[in-house]
């Protein structure tokens, strides 16, 4: 699907789901201009790179959008990479800031904002208004680390996951269950940190005592997952992954993710207005 098209189902969607009214979403694309010539930057205030993962290539972009854009313009990062990782080729290092939106990004307000130690305050404090002012809610990272905060934590319950499919304990659609009826709850309300308070600190200190030693710390992915990835199962794209997703069940799963999602949207809206 073109990025045209994809803006238009988008917008479309927020529509049906009464989040934006039909003469606004027309206004917005008439906002929205295309180009493939990066020079087309030169006269932005604020860039955000979102180029496939490939850092010489990253890095590359911001080598030329330093030279050509105004001195106060600032150069941001929407991939989980450092920004000290991307400047390398930057003269006016400052202006470099990483802000990793979360996927799907029309759908999920969170931000994570990072600069690096070369990264002025003024950018940081402008870029946060600039994404508050869009509806976003940016978060600052005060240090940076790789795969920042929010990446870090769905990836170590990722690891524990597979791990315990991949050990046999319990099928992938019994831990999805357990998951999805328990935490996946809870989270959406209180975080980690809020929840272990709420339960007693002293409880859920001894008990990670006790449980710790026990989760997974693997260095890599089970076998079982690179075996599936190198015969070429990707998931939903290709109808096969860990679990099954033939007859339309992956498309299911994504319209049922987008409602609910659109549901917290709605929630916010009510809440900010």
């Amino acid at each position: 699907m073109s990025t045209s098209r994809r803006i238009r189902v988008s917008l479309a969607e927020f529509v049906e789901a009464g989040l934006l009214d039909s003469e606004n979403a027309a206004a917005a694309l008439g906002r929205i201009a295309l180009h493939t010539d990066i020079a087309h930057a030169a006269s932005a205030e604020l860039i955000f790179e979102a180029v496939p993962e490939n850092m010489a290539l990253k890095r590359e972009i911001f080598a030329v959008l330093d030279k050509i854009c105004a001195p106060a313009a600032i150069l941001a990062s929407s991939s989980g990479h450092p920004a000290s990782d991307l400047d390398t080729l930057v003269v006016r290092r400052e202006r470099v800031v990483a802000a990793h939106f979360w996927y799907p990004p029309q759908l999920l307000p969170l931000v994570e904002v990072c600069g690096s130690p070369r990264t002025e305050l003024d950018v940081i404090e402008r870029i946060c208004r600039d994404l508050k002012a869009a509806g976003k809610e940016p978060v600052v990272i005060d240090r940076e680390l790789p795969g920042f905060i929010g990446n870090r934590i769905q990836f170590a319950a990722l690891r524990e996951a597979w791990s315990l499919w991949a050990a046999g304990f319990a099928t992938a659609e019994a831990i999805d269950s357990i998951v999805r009826n328990s935490i996946g709850r809870r989270l959406a309300v209180t975080g980690p940190i809020e929840s272990a308070d709420l339960g007693g600190l002293d409880t859920m200190y001894h008990f990670a005592r006790f449980l710790q030693p026990y989760l997974d710390v693997s260095a890599e992915p089970p076998t079982q997952i690179k075996t599936l990835v190198e015969a070429g199962h990707r998931g939903v794209a290709t109808g096969v992954g860990v679990r099954e997703w033939g007859d339309g069940k992956g498309e299911d799963l994504k319209s049922q993710r987008r409602r609910e999602l659109m549901r917290w949207l709605k929630a916010d809206e009510r809440s900010n207005g």
